[in-house]
Formats: C-alpha cells, structure tokens, sequence
C-alpha cells in the first residue's frame, strides 16, 4: 500500500528544494558558505518552517552562518513565494542540524569498541 503524503509534507519537500537553490545562486552573504538544507518541517497551519542546516566548518562557522541565514530570512521568504506560489508563505526559522555530527561521534564510539574488543580477545 503507498504511502499517503500530507500536504505539509509536500510543501516542506519543495520548499527545501527551492531553499538549496536560492542559497547556492542568490544569496551573496559571505556569512553563508557551504550551506546543506537537510531538513524543513512546516507547521499544519503554514505559519512557520523550521528549516535544518548543516555548515562545513567550527562552531564560529555555525554561528555566522546562522547569522547570515537570518539576516536573508525575508529574501528567502519573497523567494520561496514567488516561485510556490502559495497563498500564505511560512515565517522561516532556521537551526542548526548536529544530528550529522552526533553520528559520527556514535560511530566513531563504535569503531573503537570494536577495536578495544579485538585487542583485549
């Protein structure tokens, strides 16, 4: 049986996509580098998105880019409604996404048990 799709979950999905474009092309903040959209929730009623990102680079890195991601809050929501369309466009709140670094950490947890297991068998 598929998988029914909610209409948030539609519209979180094509905001996403349109978001990572907008950022690579359009958005000239130096404070945005190397920007991963990874995830959008958009609430039932679409007043807000959270939109998730993840940045190459250390915490001042984070900070700035979140700074930056902000700061363009109102480009990127002008965007986002001229393309989609819609007849309320969602606020959008950014925040960063550490699930990508909480499972390297994880994994990295991992490898070394299993490397202290085969020394110490």
């Amino acid at each position: 049986m598929p998988q029914e799709f909610s209409r948030t979950d539609r519209i979180a999905d094509q905001i996403q996509r349109e978001l990572a474009g907008i950022i690579q092309k359009n958005v000239k903040d130096p404070r945005v580098g190397m920007v991963t959209i990874t995830a959008v929730q958009v609430s039932k009623e679409l007043e807000y998105a959270r939109i998730y990102f993840t940045v190459l680079g250390g915490e001042d890195a984070k900070k700035s880019t979140m700074t930056g991601l902000t700061k363009a809050a109102g480009f990127l929501r002008r965007e986002i409604a001229k393309r989609l369309k819609l007849r309320n466009t969602p606020e959008l709140q950014f925040q960063y996404d550490a699930s990508i670094e909480h499972a390297l950490h994880m994994s990295n947890l991992i490898d070394a048990a299993v490397a202290s297991d085969k020394t110490g068998a």
